[in-house]
């Protein structure tokens, strides 16, 4: 792809995405996705969605990349369990501890990218201040806090779409929360990424250990229409 990788402009200079263009290819993104789990004749468990395996064309249109370590289940079945294959940070808890991979999995990963977006920043960055070494657990903090519009990446400069940031942000906590029973589908994250429903009300789970993958809880999200809802293709 001639715009290289998503990692490439958020984290190693190639260019600055404008707030448009990180929409965008957060969009596209979950219409792949919402493709490889719901649409094809089998759901494909990617198992390694990271910003890395996200390439950009020369229109900065977002193509998943990387079906190396992908897997076919039954739309039914919809799990395996398999050797852990993936990339720390973007991994669900339940990933890492049982091997089985799944929708659920992977919308995980998704919600990290989300995030990563929006804040301009890794799963894990050792050189921040101590309360937000690990992205996830400080944008939950800002989220409790309802300041979450801090976590927008600096380098944008506050040249954002309010209501796109606080929506990407909060779908993206949405998809990676630690109970993988309270994540949406793909489908769902879509209708509220194209603001055809509420944004979802999150209860912020509990910090229970140190690690990449330490928060831990069993909440709900929940969400209510405020539009009809559309066909959306990958």
């Amino acid at each position: 792809m001639s715009n290289g990788s998503l990692d490439l402009h958020l984290f190693k200079g190639k260019s600055l995405l404008t707030w448009v263009e990180r929409y965008n290819i957060a969009r596209g993104l979950a219409s792949a996705l919402q493709y490889l789990h719901e649409e094809w004749e089998q759901c494909v468990l990617h198992r390694d969605i990271k910003s890395s395996n996200i390439l950009l064309d020369s229109n900065l249109n977002a193509k998943l990349g990387d079906f190396g370590i992908a897997r076919l289940v039954d739309h039914v079945k919809g799990s395996q369990t398999t050797a852990l294959a993936g990339t720390m940070g973007y991994m669900a808890p339940e990933y890492v501890f049982s091997g089985r991979a799944s929708k659920e999995t992977d919308v995980y990963s998704f919600g990290i990218v989300l995030l990563e977006i929006a804040c301009g920043r890794k799963p894990a960055e050792p050189y921040a201040k101590q309360d937000e070494i690990i992205m996830l657990e400080w944008v939950w903090e800002l989220y409790g806090a309802r300041n979450l519009l801090k976590a927008a990446d600096p380098r944008l400069g506050g040249d954002f779409d309010e209501p796109q940031m606080e929506r990407l942000m909060a779908v993206g906590l949405w998809c990676a929360h630690p109970d993988y029973n309270a994540r949406p589908s793909i489908r769902k994250a879509i209708h509220v990424l194209d603001f055809e429903v509420t944004l979802p009300i999150l209860t912020p789970p509990i910090i229970v250990s140190t690690s990449p993958t330490r928060i831990s809880g069993n909440h709900d999200a929940s969400t209510s229409s405020t539009s009809k809802s559309g066909n959306h293709d990958a």
